[in-house]
């Protein structure tokens, strides 16, 4: 029995998750995106897991915990940065240029205070038809 549903961007727990996201409420985000990985199969599967751990990144942070967000930046990075990845109509490229900026900061032991925390923009309708 197959219990994975199409993956659909436009489905109200993705867009949920999303706003959850990008209001930095990181656990909520996490536990969101993590009901829609366990229902979605396939290339989307990997972009949602990329996002959810940088959503566990982040509460590594809030808990100064930084070796394990270092650990997940990363992780989610590596899988963002798969050409076959799907970007769900967001717009990932800005989205990875954040994450390799922070990443690069947590592994050279800086602090990552000025720099702007990851968020998910949707792409524009031009970007999306080239």
């Amino acid at each position: 029995m197959n219990d994975f549903t199409p993956f659909a961007e436009d489905d109200i727990s993705f867009q949920k998750a999303i706003e959850l996201f990008n209001n930095q409420e990181w656990y909520v985000a996490h536990d969101a995106l993590e009901a829609i990985w366990h229902k979605t199969d396939g290339m989307e599967r990997i972009t949602i897991q990329a996002i959810l751990q940088i959503a566990v990144a982040q509460v590594h942070l809030s808990n100064a915990n930084y070796i394990g967000a270092t650990i997940l930046y990363g992780e989610g990075l590596g899988r963002l940065i798969n050409k076959k990845v799907p970007d769900l109509g967001l717009d990932l490229k800005e989205f990875i240029n954040i994450l390799k900026e922070r990443l690069l900061i947590l592994q050279g032991g800086g602090d990552l205070v000025g720099t702007f925390p990851p968020v998910l923009k949707r792409k524009s309708i031009n970007s999306r038809t080239s």
